[in-house]
């Protein structure tokens, strides 16, 4: 089992939490699904985007996108949830 847990801000907020609580029940199940899947060790569709973050590509929707870093083989860490139209500002 793999440890996926949420990036907190300094200030305590968590981009990838307020992202989530945005999506509509049938995209957050998506999402949910996604993260399940990480936490079996079984990645998907993921791709580096650079600076030792990924991207978790959902496709459904407008192209959800679930952007993390890995520290080792045991924990994944949500940084923020995005579209493929806002790819590039989120990766930013």
């Amino acid at each position: 089992m793999i440890a996926v847990v949420e990036y907190e801000t300094i200030d305590g907020a968590c981009p990838f939490g307020t992202w989530f609580e945005g999506l509509d029940a049938r995209a957050a199940a998506k999402v949910r699904a996604a993260i399940a899947h990480i936490e079996t060790g079984n990645f998907g569709d993921v791709k580096p985007v650079g600076a030792g973050v990924s991207e978790r590509r959902i496709d459904f929707g407008p192209g959800y996108r679930v952007y993390f870093g890995q520290d080792g083989q045991r924990l994944v860490i949500l940084l923020v949830g995005g579209t493929k139209t806002r790819q590039q500002r989120d990766i930013d």
